[in-house]
C-alpha cells in the first residue's frame, strides 16, 4: 500500500488560517455575534489542513476513501480532510543512488569490490505509488543485485578494461525491471574497482614484465636493422674499393683530428684497405708538429 504523506503545514494554509481567524474576529467585534468568530475559526482549521502546495517538480498521488482519483500537482490545490489525503510527494527529478558489490567473485573465481552509481527518475508518479511500496529501497537493492550478476558473468580484465561496457549491460538490465513501475533508468556508471592487494602486486610484476618485453625485441629489432645496413653498405664497398679508401681516410682524419689522440689500426686492416701510406703520412706530420719543425 502507498505511504500517506505527512499533512504537513505550509505557509499558504497558515496564512489562509490567520486571515480566517482575523476575519471572524473583527466581523464579531464589529456585529457583536459570536458566531462569526466560531465560522472563521471553523474555516480557517478547514483551510489549515486542506490547502496543499506541491512544488515544481514533485506529484502527488489523490486518495480518497483510499482509492485513487488522480495525480496532483504542481501548484496549489484543495482537499476534503479526513476524506481524502494524499501519497508521499514524488520527486521528478533525476536521483543518483550509490550501490556497492563486495567481495564478489568474477568469472575467473577473482573477488572485487565494485562501486557504482545508477541515474534514474520517475517518469510516472502514479506507477511509482501504487507499483511499488518503496521505489527508493527498490531501485537500489534491484542495482545491487543486476551489479553482483554482471560481475558473474564477466573476467577481471574485462571489468578493468570495459567499465562502460558494463555499466551499459546495468543500465539495460535495470532499466527492463524498473519501467513497469513508471521508473526509468539513465545511466550507470562504475565508479571505481578494487581488486586484492597481492593481485595488484602480481599484475604490477605482470607488467613490469611485458615492458621488460617488448623492451628487449625493440632493441633486437634496432640490431637487426643496423646489421642491415652495414650489410648494404658493405656491398657497396665491395663493389667499389675507391669508396672504400675514402671512407678509410675519413674514418682516419675523425679519429687523428684531435690533438693526443691515438689510433690503434689493426694491419688486415691496413693493408685491406691501403691505409698504409696514409697511416704514414698521417704521423710523419704529427711528429713534425710536435717538434716544431715546419
Amino acid at each position: 500500500m502507498p505511504k500517506i504523506a505527512n499533512q504537513n503545514i505550509n505557509g499558504v494554509a497558515v496564512t489562509a488560517f490567520v486571515i480566517s481567524i482575523a476575519a471572524g474576529g473583527i466581523t464579531t467585534a464589529v456585529t457583536q455575534r459570536p458566531h462569526y468568530a466560531i465560522a472563521g475559526a471553523l474555516a480557517g482549521v478547514y483551510l489549515l489542513y486542506a490547502v496543499k502546495v506541491v512544488r515544481q517538480w514533485e506529484k502527488a498521488v489523490k486518495l480518497r476513501l483510499g482509492h485513487y482519483v488522480g495525480l496532483r500537482g504542481p501548484g496549489m490545490f484543495l482537499i476534503v480532510p479526513i476524506v481524502e489525503s494524499l501519497s508521499t510527494y514524488v520527486d521528478q527529478r533525476v536521483r543518483v543512488a550509490s550501490v556497492t558489490a563486495e567481495s564478489t567473485l568474477t568469472r575467473d573465481t577473482v573477488p572485487v569490490n565494485v562501486d557504482a552509481i545508477v541515474f534514474w527518475m520517475v517518469w510516472n508518479a502514479e506507477k511509482a505509488v501504487l507499483e511499488v511500496e518503496n521505489y527508493n529501497d527498490a531501485i537500489t537493492m534491484s542495482a545491487q543485485t543486476a551489479l553482483r550478476e554482471s560481475i558473474g558473468r564477466h573476467e577481471l580484465h574485462q571489468i578493468l578494461a570495459e567499465r562502460e561496457m558494463l555499466g551499459q549491460e546495468l543500465q539495460r538490465i535495470l532499466d527492463e525491471k524498473t519501467t513497469p513501475w513508471g521508473i526509468t533508468v539513465q545511466s550507470v556508471e562504475i565508479r571505481d574497482v578494487q581488486i586484492p592487494s597481492q593481485l595488484q602486486d602480481a599484475m604490477s610484476r605482470e607488467a613490469q614484465a611485458e615492458r621488460e618485453r617488448r623492451a628487449r625485441v625493440i632493441l633486437g629489432t634496432a640490431e637487426t636493422e643496423i646489421a642491415d645496413k652495414f650489410a648494404a653498405a658493405a656491398a657497396t664497398y665491395k663493389d667499389d674499393p675507391v669508396a672504400l679508401h675514402l671512407r678509410a681516410m675519413n674514418m682516419l682524419y675523425e679519429a687523428i683530428k684531435e690533438r693526443g689522440s691515438m689510433v690503434i689500426v689493426p694491419s688486415s686492416a691496413v693493408e685491406t684497405m691501403g691505409l698504409g701510406g696514409s697511416l704514414a703520412t698521417a704521423t710523419l706530420a704529427k711528429q713534425q708538429q710536435a717538434e716544431g719543425q715546419p
